[in-house]
C-alpha cells in the first residue's frame, strides 16, 4: 500500500528505507529533507512499516509512502514489486538492520548506500557504498550518510504533522508525560508521576497529563493501579501528535514520545538511565536531559525499571523542568 503526492519528478528515483521505530523515524527527517532539497526534481519515496506511516503525513520532502508488509510471502512479494517498478537509482538504508539492507536490495536499485558498521554487521553486506560516520548523535550520524549519498544541502528540519485529536484534554495549560518505554528498564516508576503532578499543581497551576494506548495504565504493573493526580489521556500516534503541540512541557523518558516533543521544540525534562543521551537524547536545546552520575550504559532490555531510573527524584525532575519554563517566553510554550 502506498500514498502519493502528485509532482513533477525529472531528477534521480530515490528510496530511503527507515521502517521503524518512531523516535528513529523523526531522527531520520532532516536527512531525508536534506537528500530531496539536493537532487531537484528528484522523486523520493520512503518505505516504513504501517504503525509509523502517520509520522510521515503530507511531508513536503517524501514523495511516495511506502508501507511494508511481511505478513506472508504473497503480500512481501507484492511490496518487492511495487518498489521495482519505480526503478531507483539509489537506495539509502538508514536503519541498518538486515531486514532493512534486504528490503533496500529486493527493490533492486542500482546502489545502496548504508553505515559501514551498521546495528547488524552482516547488513553491510549488502551495501554497494559503506559511509564511516564521526558524529556521536543519531541525527548527525544520519546526515552524514545522507551526505555520502549526494546529499550537499543540510536542512536540520523536523516536518512532522499536526496530528488528530483524541480523546480529551485539559482546557487549561498541561505538562505531557509517556511513561512507556520500550524496554521497562528504561521508565520511571508510576508513583514518581502522581508525586509530580501534586508538586506541579500545587506550585505552577499546570495538570499533568499521561498519553498512552488504550489501557496503557495496566500493563505498567508497579502502582498503576493506585494512580492519584496525573489525567490519562489514550491515543494513537496521531493524537500523541496533537496532544504533544497542545502541550505547555513534555516529561519525558528515552522513547519515541520525548524525539516527537524534541522535533516539536517543547521545552521539558527527559530522564536517562541505561541508554547514553549523548547517543540516543532529545536533540536541539530545548529539553533538560537528567541521568543520574551511577547510571552505567548498558542497553539491557530488563524486565524491571533500572535503578538509576529511580535515583532520578520527582523534586528533581520538577526544578529542572521550571528551569527550562523560565527559558522560554512568555506564551511561546504551548501551540
Amino acid at each position: 500500500m502506498s500514498s502519493a503526492r502528485i509532482s513533477n519528478n525529472s531528477g534521480p528515483r530515490i528510496l530511503v528505507v527507515r521502517l521503524g521505530a518512531m523516535g528513529d523515524i523523526i531522527h531520520t527527517l532532516p536527512a531525508v529533507a536534506s537528500l530531496k532539497h539536493s537532487f531537484p526534481g528528484c522523486r523520493l519515496t520512503w518505505l516504513v512499516e504501517a504503525p509509523w506511516a502517520p509520522l510521515l503525513d503530507r511531508n513536503p520532502y517524501v514523495d511516495r509512502i511506502t508501507i511494508v508488509r511481511r505478513e506472508n510471502p504473497g503480500a512481501w512479494m507484492r511490496t518487492c514489486r511495487e518498489l521495482r517498478r519505480e526503478h531507483f537509482d539509489f537506495a539509502v538504508d538508514f536503519q541498518g538492520l538486515l531486514k532493512s539492507a534486504f528490503a533496500a536490495t529486493m527493490a533492486r536499485p542500482d546502489r545502496i548506500y548504508g553505515f559501514r558498521r551498521s546495528r547488524e554487521t552482516p547488513a553491510a553486506l549488502f551495501y554497494s557504498n559503506r559511509a564511516a560516520t564521526r558524529a556521536v548523535h543519531k541525527v548527525e550520524q544520519n546526515l552524514e550518510l545522507a551526505a555520502a549519498a549526494g546529499a550537499v544541502g543540510i536542512l536540520r528540519t523536523f516536518p512532522v504533522p499536526e496530528g488528530v485529536p483524541e480523546g480529551e484534554l485539559p482546557e487549561t495549560p498541561f505538562v505531557l508525560a509517556s511513561p512507556l518505554a520500550g524496554w521497562r528498564s528504561k521508565q520511571w516508576p508510576m508513583p514518581f508521576y502522581s508525586q509530580l503532578a501534586e508538586r506541579l499543581r500545587k506550585d505552577l497551576g499546570l495538570k499533568l497529563v499521561l498519553n498512552g494506548p488504550p489501557g496503557f495504565l495496566s500493563r505498567d504493573g508497579e502502582g498503576a493501579d493506585v494512580l492519584s493526580g496525573p489525567i490519562p489521556h489514550f491515543s494513537g500516534l496521531p493524537g500523541l501528535i496533537h496532544a504533544t503541540r497542545r502541550a505547555a512541557a513534555v516529561i519525558g523518558l528515552d522513547s519515541g514520545p520525548l524525539h516527537l516533543a524534541a522535533a516539536l521544540e517543547k521545552p521539558g525534562v527527559a530522564i536517562y538511565g541505561p541508554t547514553d543521551p549523548a547517543i540516543n537524547g532529545p536533540y536541539g536545546e530545548t529539553i533538560t536531559v537528567l541521568r543520574s552520575p551511577r547510571a552505567v550504559t548498558s542497553y539491557k532490555r530488563s524486565s524491571g525499571i533500572d535503578p538509576s531510573m529511580r535515583e532520578i527524584d520527582p523534586g528533581q525532575v520538577f526544578h529542572a523542568l521550571v528551569a527550562q519554563l523560565a527559558r522560554r517566553p512568555a506564551g511561546c510554550a504551548a501551540e
